[in-house]
């Protein structure tokens, strides 16, 4: 009852409580140019680093490592890392799948804003780990992480080419992936809950405000969602506006919406800068090699560091020292490379050649094997690779580095005559050392076989020893086999097999699934007749023997 009302006037009302539930279709609808973020891999982390590389102290470069799967909260995370820079504009080098669009869309507003260079690239830490508790490994050091920044097998792809797109300076190179696909809309219906006030006014229930229903949500739950793979007007007006105020070319957007979300287009350098997706040809390098700190003026991400103590240097060869050789310095773990000359009399003086690749395969194969051709010239000697497996991404781009320079490659172990390359003393005559091939013993297991898939010829005798089993990247793998003309039934056998097991393939199995190109073993590149067929083969090379030329007349 109202006080100070009569009774047949007065109105009899109470307060109730009604809970409705509403479904609302579309709650939100997240961009995403993967599908599931989740599995793509750990969520991108943003790391200072700063190079160790021999001689560069007490002024060396520094950049941001950012690895890993671009999610909603990752804006933020990178906000983060730049206030506690204080202002200091250093580089980004990236190394992502991909994952969500806004998030990629806000990371590159955020890089531009704040006029950072990027690179797609990624780091090798020393000492003390990301995420590693407790490390003392360069404490007094005057920096947290120290490391080296590489493009060899690196990517950006998917959602990770629009946050690449901020960079004010943008390079990917030679050795590093950027792709794109078209992006996946989720619609995610949302089930809610939710309390309103209402009265009761001579038996008629009333919202107490129908301008602002007086409403509180009680509950929300996920009723679903939907996905759709197809880019909405809103949606390419968005990306194009974007990349438009990026300063980049439509044709990234064009490439994106021509590419199935199944599949990936990678970029080649030079269409990138066409489009000015990348502002120059040049790789990490630009922004994260010691010497770049010798520049006048001193770069932006170069800082001194004086009471560091300073790295051991590489000393320059002398005329007295010993001549290079074309081997590439690695962990003891890592694959070596070695150039080897037959050793059978049978081939003396016009013998065949070829790479030994013996070891784990890791990031930094496919830069030390080109590191090791370039010193060969126009010269295509086939690789003769023995190895237990390894880095996935690091096989990739081993493997597409021996289909862009045309070579062979087979599966065996190579026995060196007189010593092992490596050891104390063991001398290499012009670089080269002396050695046979033996297919007893050589394995390709693991990743292994997608370096060989790289090869023209693809040989794998009876008695050497290749397994599968799946790898995971499966899109990556598949459109690299696709890509190596090889049939899809080396992929189909691969992910039938499980991660923790092996399965060894048969010589007529390896040539079911394309795996081989022809049944004959390592031999047919490397064996003490090859260089007298006609024609005769790269990889021979006449040695004109210390008697002949002791025979050879002389003049004054």
């Amino acid at each position: 009852m109202v006080p100070g009302h009569r009774l047949n006037n007065q109105a009899w009302w109470s307060l109730g409580l009604v809970c409705l539930v509403s479904l609302f279709v579309m709650g939100h609808a997240a961009l995403a140019a993967d599908a599931r973020e989740s599995d793509l891999g750990p969520p991108m982390r943003f790391v200072v680093a700063r190079s160790n590389a021999p001689g560069c102290e007490p002024t060396c470069p520094e950049w941001i490592s950012a690895e890993g799967t671009i999610e909603a909260g990752t804006p933020a995370l990178l906000k983060r890392a730049l206030k506690k820079l204080g202002g200091r504009k250093l580089p980004v080098i990236v190394d992502s799948p991909g994952g969500n669009v806004d998030a990629a869309l806000a990371l590159g507003r955020l890089i531009r804003k704040n006029k950072l260079d990027i690179a797609v690239g990624k780091t090798r830490f020393e000492g003390c780990l990301p995420d590693e508790k407790d490390c003392t490994d360069n404490d007094g050091k005057g920096a947290r992480y120290f490391g080296t920044a590489y493009a060899d097998g690196s990517i950006c792809n998917s959602a990770c080419p629009l946050m690449f797109s901020g960079g004010v300076r943008r390079v990917v190179g030679q050795w590093a992936f950027l792709g794109v696909h078209q992006i996946t809309t989720t619609y995610v219906k949302t089930k809610l809950l939710y309390r309103t006030t209402y009265r009761v006014v001579k038996g008629k229930k009333k919202v107490i405000n129908t301008k602002v229903i007086n409403t509180k949500v009680v509950s929300r739950k996920n009723a679903g969602s939907y996905k759709t793979y197809e880019m909405s007007k809103a949606v390419e007006k968005r990306l194009a506006a974007y990349l438009k105020e990026m300063g980049v070319g439509q044709g990234v957007l064009t490439t994106m919406k021509n590419t199935p979300t199944s599949g990936i287009h990678q970029l080649v350098p030079e269409n990138m800068l066409r489009m000015n997706l990348v502002t120059s040809l040049d790789s990490v390098d630009l922004f994260t090699a010691g010497p770049i700190c010798r520049a006048n003026p001193l770069p932006a991400n170069c800082r001194e560091i004086p009471n560091k103590p300073a790295m051991p240097t590489v000393e320059a060869p002398t005329a007295e020292s010993e001549p290079a050789q074309p081997e590439i310095a690695q962990r003891e773990e890592d694959m070596r490379f070695v150039v080897v000359r037959g050793s059978n009399l049978l081939c003396d003086p016009d013998c065949p050649e070829w790479i030994s690749a013996e070891g784990t395969i890791t990031a930094r194969t496919s830069e030390r094997l080109r590191q090791l051709l370039d010193t060969l010239g126009d010269r295509r000697l086939p690789v003769v690779i023995s190895s237990p497996g390894g880095d996935v991404l690091g096989a990739l781009a081993a493997g597409r580095l021996i289909r862009d320079r045309k070579l062979d490659v087979a599966v065996a172990r190579t026995e060196f005559v007189g010593c092992e390359p490596g050891e104390a003393d063991c001398a290499a005559e012009d670089g080269v050392h002396a050695g046979l091939t033996i297919d007893a013993g050589g394995e390709c297991n693991s990743a292994c076989a997608i370096m060989l898939a790289g090869g023209v010829r693809r040989l794998v005798g009876s008695q050497a020893r290749l397994s599968v089993h799946s790898l995971g990247l499966e899109q990556k793998v598949k459109g690299y086999l696709e890509d190596m003309a090889i049939g899809s039934g080396l992929f189909s056998t691969m992910q039938s097999v499980l991660h923790s097991s092996h399965r060894q393939l048969e010589p007529e199995m390896m040539l079911k699934v394309g795996l081989t190109t022809e049944p004959q073993s390592v031999d047919a590149l490397t064996g003490a007749t090859v260089c007298k067929s006609s024609p005769k083969p790269d990889n021979c090379r006449m040695v004109p023997s210390p008697n002949a030329q002791a025979d050879a007349p002389t003049r004054l």
